[in-house]
C-alpha cells in the first residue's frame, strides 16, 4: 500500500507539559529534537525527544507520546505529538527573546523589551510593532525585522496546530511544512489529498483520513478524484502502467467505497484536464498516469532512434576472432555462444536472455575481450548494486548501478546524463534487464547517444520488475531488436542440483530431490503447518545450516518467501529470526511497526538520492545515538545515518520477498512454501528465488504448494 501508517489514537497517549530549560538538539532539517523540561512534580529534569520545526529555551512545551527507559540515556518521553507556544512569565519570556529565536532580538535587546513592556511585550511586537522604536537603539530597519520574525514563528506555529488537530504527527507536520511553507494550511484545506503526492510517507490513506476530519464528503469529487489516481497508483504496485477503464472503474470502487457513477464521472474530469492520459492497448480503451504513459512512449522512440543509426564500433573479423577469444579466455563456446557473439559483433542492440548455467556471462566476457581489443570504450550496469559487483567480478570491468551511471543530482532527484548529456561510450552491457522497471528504462535509454551500441542481458523467465511494465519481455516481443536465447546448460552447471531444479521448474516439471544421504546443493524439507514451517525455516537459519556448511546466518543466508503476509510471510518470518539471532534490548528503538537493534539486517525499500541508497540495498545496523535521534546502517562499507522520524525507508531484512531479491545471489537461499502463498504460487516465482542461490537452497514446506507453483496458472497480465 502507497497509504502512510495510521496514527496512534490520542486515547493511547500519556501526557507531558512543562518548561523547556534547554535545547539539547534540534535538526533544523526534519526537526528531530531532544529537549530538557521542567516538570511539576518532577524534581529532576525530564529528557523528551520528539518533532517540531521550531524550539527555544523558554517555552512551554506539551507532548503527547509514550515514556521508554534506555540504559544509556534512562527514562525518556518520547513524543508523538509535541506542542511548544511562547512563556508567560518574565523570566521566561527574556529567555525566549534573547535565545535567537527572533530575527533581530539578542540577550542584550531581549533584556530591554522585557523592561520596557513586561508581560505585554509579545502583544506589542504582533499588533504595535511601531512601539518597538521606544526602546533604545532599536531603529526602523530592527523593528522590521523583529516584526517579520515574530510573524514567521507565529504562522509556523499556527500550522503545527492546524495539522496536530487533524491527526498529524510532529514529524510529519514538520515535512509538510517544509514543503509547502506559509502556504500549508490553505493547501491542506483546499486539497488535503495533495500530501499524498507531495509529502513522502503520507500516502492516500492518510491523507483521506486528514480530508474526513475537514469535512470533505466520501463521495465528493474531489476524494473520487485523487482515489483514482491512488488506485492507479495501487496497479502500480502490481506491476501495472495502465488499467482498462472498466477495471480502473472497478478498483476505485472497491478502494473508495463510492457510487461507480461519481467514479465514472471523476474518470472523464481527470482525463478531460489531461490529469489521466487514455491510450488504445490490444483494442481496450486504458488509462496511464502521464509519466508511464510518457516513459512507454520515449522507450518506443528511443528504442527507434538507436536501431536506425549506425554504430561507432569497428568492424571485426568474426571468423579470426572467435579462436582468438576461446583461446585467450581459456573457454569453449557452444556453436550458440559463437552465433551470439557473430549477432554482438554485427547487430547495434542485442538482448542475450537465458536462464542459469547456460552461458551469458561467459558470452559477454567473450564480447567484452573482443571489442575492447580493438579499443571499443564499454559502460557496464545493472539495477542493483549486488548485480553491479556480480557483474564486474566477472568480467573484470568496472560495472555500476544504473541510477550511478546516469549520475542522480540529489538537489532535484534528476539524472545529470540525459538526452543533452548522453554517456560517453560505445557500447554498453545493461545486466538482469528482466528488474529494469519502465520508467528507469526510459532514463536509462534517453542518455544513450545515438551511435552507441547496446546489449541488453537478463533471464526474460524470471519475474518481471518490482516496478510497472515488463521492459525486457516487451523488447523481446517487440520483433525490433535481435534477440539471443540461450538454452544449453553447460557440463559444469548441469553438475549443480540447483540449475538442474530450475530449469525443471521452468518447464512445468516437478524438481527432482536428491536422495537421503546424497551430497547436494538443492533441498526440499518437509513440513505441513505454517507454524511448522516457520519454525523449520528458523531452526535451519539459526542452527542446522550455520553447523553443516560453516555459514554466518545474518551475512551468507537469506530466507526469500512468496509474499509478505501470515506466519511464513516475510513480515512473519523476519521477527521470528529477529529474536533467534539478534533479541531486541534495552537499546533497541521500535518505529514504524519494527524493532531495531544494532547488529540487526536491513533492506532500504525506496530510491533516496540525497543518501545515495536505492530500493533493494541491504545493510547492517551498526550504531543507535538515541541522543542524536540517529541510526546507523553499514552498506557494504558506507555508512549511512538515518533520523528516527524517517526509518520509514528501512525494513527487517532477516526474510525478505523473492520480488525484492531480484538482481541479488546469495550463498544460501531458504524458501518457504505453503498453501497460505496460494494467491503468489507461479512458477516464475519459485524459479527466480531458487536461482538467487549460489551454493545452497532449500525449500521447506508442502510439496503440494510448490506443485501448484509448477503446474498453477503462471502468468498475471500486465497492463
Amino acid at each position: 500500500m502507497s497509504a502512510g501508517k495510521p496514527q496512534a489514537s490520542s486515547a493511547e497517549l500519556d501526557r507531558l507539559t512543562g518548561l523547556v530549560e534547554r535545547v539539547t538538539f534540534h535538526n533544523e532539517q526534519n526537526g528531530f529534537c531532544v529537549l530538557r523540561l521542567r516538570v511539576r512534580g518532577q524534581r529532576d529534569l525530564v529528557t523528551v525527544v520528539g518533532h517540531t520545526p521550531v524550539v527555544s529555551p523558554g517555552e512551554y512545551a506539551s507532548a503527547a507520546g509514550h515514556w521508554v527507559t534506555e540504559r544509556e540515556h534512562g527514562r525518556q518521553f518520547r513524543a508523538l505529538f509535541l506542542r511548544v507556544s511562547p512563556p508567560t512569565t518574565l523570566a521566561g519570556i527574556e529567555r525566549y527573546l534573547g535565545s535567537g529565536m527572533v530575527r533581530g532580538i539578542g540577550p542584550v535587546y531581549a533584556g530591554k523589551l522585557v523592561r520596557a513592556f513586561g508581560t505585554g511585550v509579545f502583544e506589542v511586537i504582533e499588533q504595535a510593532p511601531q512601539r518597538l522604536l521606544e526602546v533604545a537603539g532599536i531603529g526602523e530597519v530592527r523593528a522590521r525585522r523583529i516584526s517579520e520574525g515574530w510573524a514567521e514563528q507565529k504562522i509556523i506555529r499556527e500550522i503545527m496546530v492546524f495539522l496536530h488537530g487533524h491527526g498529524v504527527s510532529t514529524a510529519r507536520a514538520v515535512r509538510i511544512y517544509r514543503t509547502y511553507g506559509e502556504q500549508a494550511i490553505g493547501i491542506v484545506r483546499e486539497n488535503p489529498y495533495r500530501l499524498a503526492r507531495d509529502i513522502r510517507g503520507i500516502g492516500f490513506v492518510s491523507a483521506d483520513t486528514i480530508a474526513g476530519k475537514l469535512g470533505i464528503a466520501s463521495d465528493s469529487p474531489l476524494r473520487a478524484r485523487a482515489g483514482i489516481v491512488h488506485a492507479l497508483g495501487e496497479a502500480a504496485n502490481q506491476g501495472h502502467c495502465a488499467l482498462p477503464v472498466d477495471e480502473l472503474v472497478a478498483l476505485s470502487v472497491r478502494l473508495l467505497d463510492i457510487p461507480e457513477a461519481v467514479i465514472e464521472a471523476a474518470i472523464a474530469e481527470e482525463i478531460a484536464s489531461g490529469e489521466l492520459i487514455v491510450e488504445p492497448v490490444e483494442g481496450r480503451r486504458c488509462v496511464f498516469l502521464p509519466a508511464f504513459a510518457a516513459a512507454e512512449q520515449s522507450i518506443a522512440a528511443q528504442i527507434r532512434r538507436l536501431a536506425r543509426a549506425r554504430a561507432s564500433l569497428p568492424s571485426f573479423d568474426v571468423e579470426r576472432a572467435l579462436p582468438w577469444v576461446e583461446q585467450k579466455l581459456s573457454i569453449a563456446p557452444a556453436e550458440s555462444q559463437k552465433a551470439a557473439i557473430r549477432l554482438a559483433l554485427s547487430n547495434k542492440l542485442l538482448v542475450i536472455t537465458g536462464g542459469p548455467g547456460v552461458g551469458k556471462t561467459t558470452l559477454v566476457r567473450s564480447i567484452l575481450t573482443i571489442t575492447s581489443a580493438k579499443g571499443v570504450r564499454p559502460l557496464l550496469c545493472a539495477p542493483t548494486g549486488r548485480a553491479a559487483r556480480r557483474l564486474a567480478e566477472s568480467t573484470g570491468l568496472e560495472a555500476r548501478t544504473i541510477h550511478r551511471l546516469l549520475e542522480v543530482d540529489p538537489a532535484n532527484r534528476r539524472f545529470k546524463r540525459n538526452a543533452d548529456r548522453a554517456l560517453d561510450c560505445d557500447l554498453l552491457v545493461i545486466d538482469e534487464c528482466s528488474m529494469i522497471d519502465v520508467p528507469l528504462a526510459s532514463q536509462l535509454l534517453q542518455a544513450v547517444a545515438t551511435t552507441t551500441s547496446v546489449i541488453f542481458v537478463g533471464d526474460v523467465d524470471q519475474l518481471p520488475s518490482v516496478g510497472p511494465g515488463q521492459f525486457l519481455a516487451d523488447l523481446i516481443d517487440s520483433g525490433v531488436v535481435a534477440v539471443v536465447r540461450l538454452g544449453e546448460v553447460f557440463r559444469q552447471a548441469a553438475s549443480s542440483r540447483i540449475i538442474r531444479a530450475a530449469h525443471q521448474i521452468n518447464q512445468g516439471l516437478f524438481p527432482s530431490l536428491p536422495e537421503k544421504g546424497e551430497t547436494s546443493d538443492f533441498w526440499f524439507i518437509g513440513a505441513e503447518e505454517p507454524d511448522a514451517i516457520a519454525r523449520t525455516v528458523v531452526d535451519l537459519v539459526r542452527d542446522r545450516l550455520p553447523r553443516s556448511f560453516s555459514l554466518d546466518p545474518v551475512r551468507e543466508i537469506q530466507v526469500l518467501c512468496p509474499m509478505n503476509r501470515g506466519i511464513t510471510g516475510a513480515r512473519g518470518i523476519n521477527q521470528a529470526l529477529q529474536e533467534a539471532l539478534n533479541p531486541p534490548g534495552e537499546q533497541s528503538i521500535d518505529r514504524f511497526g519494527y524493532r531495531y537493534s544494532v547488529g540487526d539486517k536491513v533492506m532500504q525499500i525506496e530510491n533516496n538520492y540525497d543518501r545515495d541508497v536505492y530500493n533493494g540495498d541491504i545493510g547492517l545496523v551498526t550504531a543507535i545515538d538515541a541522543q542524536e535521534g540517529e541510526l546507523s546502517v553499514d552498506f557494504d562499507g558506507r555508512v549511512v545515518a538515518y533520523p528516527f522520524g524517517e526509518l520509514d525507508e528501512l525494513v527487517l531484512c532477516y526474510a525478505t520477498t523473492i520480488h525484492k531479491s531480484q538482481g541479488s545471489e546469495y550463498p544460501a537461499v531458504v524458501i518457504p512454501v505453503s498453501t497460505q502463498h496460494y494467491l503468489m504460487l507461479r512458477r516464475n516465482l519459485i524459479y527466480t528465488g531458487i536461482t538467487r542461490g549460489r551454493r545452497l537452497v532449500v525449500l521447506v514446506g508442502q510439496k503440494k504448494a510448490l506443485a501448484i507453483a509448477v503446474n498453477g496458472r503462471q502468468i498475471t497480465r500486465r497492463w
